[in-house]
């Protein structure tokens, strides 16, 4: 490139270019320069999600089984009944295997022994379905809230499948139920750096050393409502990789409500009165995720919405502002269906489903996707949204253009969003964690009276 401007600037220097020439030429040299110099696209190549095998299942009469082995005072095994009969979570949902040992083990080891379980098959599977040699690996990044062993959980990879020595790892714990989208916003930060680079995603939650042994009731809910699962997720910013990518990176939208203080507190692990530390869940958490999802909005919306819904909002904003208190009407809600055509709400229970669904005036199709994955694979935390776009995958509903918001909550607390378009033809006869089960979905879920 420089070899070719100066050749140019000797030519003008020499009388023998005219001006409009080198006009001409100084345009062609600055578009080959953007080009050459514009960031790639973040795309989305492929993932897995894991599926646990049947023999780690819980059905409801198991799980309330295990609990009265365990000792659980009666009015905790009818709180726990009353929250699982109201939770939306199947029989189908699985527990790592110390949760199933009487009591449950949760023990370090078990801990590890759960990650190897699950993050070492999705990998595998992910890797070898794309042929993808692990020394073509730049960047790993993984995220587990509540388990942090040391080595960490990238470097449990990088020995079991001898990654390269100058890979770019990175572990997030602490994060919550939103990490996951959390780590797709690393990786797209770290892809602006490292041009022409490979990352690999992990995003899961280990169940087996969290397990609540104490008496709170804020806290048995944790137990109540999280299953093992967990998802590897391929993201490349190549550009032959566009080629074979399901979806590209349209946005990716942050929100933080950690200075207030209930929101801080809305999801919190502390001891109880009795020492036995646990995780628990306010009454408040309704409150705050809607909080969350308004602020997250404000600044999606403007980046996603057609011009006409963002008229309608400014226009009913402006009205409430000058008409007087009596006359004033609510605030238009911009209409999302017309931005995206699926949605991946976070599967946190059904409560949190329905409330979201609320908040968006979305109609119930599109919240099909978020149940069926919390009946099927209960609360899989962080990587619910990957389940929950796997089945939108296998029931054929995803088209080559389509829009996808997965929308993540977690403790802290966070509301993050990300936009995905695909470019693909997708297959809906893939093999994926919904294989082989697809054909009974949707269910009609049994509702119980509160």
């Amino acid at each position: 490139m420089e070899t070719l401007v100066c050749k140019y600037f000797s030519l003008i220097c020499d009388g023998s270019i005219y001006v409009t020439q080198y006009f001409a030429i100084v345009s062609i040299i600055l578009i080959s320069l953007f080009f050459y110099l514009r960031s790639n696209g973040v795309y989305l190549v492929d993932y897995v999600c894991y599926s646990p095998p049947n023999h780690l299942r819980v059905p409801h009469s198991h799980f309330v089984e295990h609990s009265e082995f365990c000792n659980f005072d009666q009015d905790i095994l009818d709180f726990e009944m009353r929250v699982l009969e109201r939770s939306g979570i199947g029989d189908e949902s699985c527990m790592p295997p110390p949760v199933h040992e009487i009591p449950p083990n949760c023990s370090l080891r078990n801990g590890v022994a759960e990650m190897e379980m699950v993050l070492f098959e999705i990998v595998k599977d992910l890797l070898s379905k794309h042929n993808v040699h692990p020394k073509s690996i730049d960047i790993l990044v993984s995220n587990c809230s509540l388990f942090c062993p040391t080595p960490s959980i990238p470097s449990m990879i990088i020995n079991r499948f001898g990654l390269r020595s100058n890979i770019k790892s990175f572990n997030l714990s602490g994060m919550g139920c939103s990490a996951g989208i959390l780590s797709i916003s690393l990786v797209k930060d770290l892809l602006r750096v490292h041009k022409n680079s490979l990352a690999l995603v992990l995003t899961t939650e280990a169940i087996a050393p969290n397990g609540y042994q104490g008496k709170s009731k804020s806290k048995i809910m944790t137990n109540v409502l999280f299953r093992m699962g967990g998802a590897a997720i391929l993201i490349s910013n190549r550009k032959q990789d566009k080629k074979i990518a399901k979806y590209e990176l349209q946005h990716l939208v942050r929100t933080h409500l950690g200075s207030d203080e209930k929101a801080y507190k809305s999801v919190y692990q502390d001891p109880d009165k009795d020492g036995v530390v646990g995780v628990s869940l306010s009454r408040e958490l309704l409150r705050v995720a809607a909080s969350a999802l308004r602020t997250n909005m404000r600044e999606l919306g403007p980046l996603v919405l057609p011009y006409s819904e963002l008229l309608r909002y400014v226009w009913s904003a402006i009205q409430t502002k000058l008409l007087p208190s009596g006359d004033q009407k609510k605030i238009y809600l911009p209409n999302f269906r017309k931005a995206f055509e699926h949605f991946c709400i976070h599967a946190g229970g059904k409560s949190v489903i329905d409330a979201i669904e609320e908040s968006l005036k979305l109609q119930k199709e599109d919240g099909e996707a978020s149940r069926m994955a919390l009946y099927r694979f209960g609360n899989t935390s962080s990587s619910s949204v990957w389940y929950e776009l796997c089945y939108l995958e296998a029931k054929g509903k995803v088209k080559k253009g389509d829009r996808v918001w997965q929308i993540g909550f977690g403790s802290g607390f966070k509301c993050n969003s990300a936009a995905w378009k695909c470019i693909a033809n997708i297959d809906p006869n893939e093999r994926n964690a919904w294989s082989g089960i697809i054909h009974s979905y949707p269910i009609e879920i049994p509702v119980f009276d509160c």
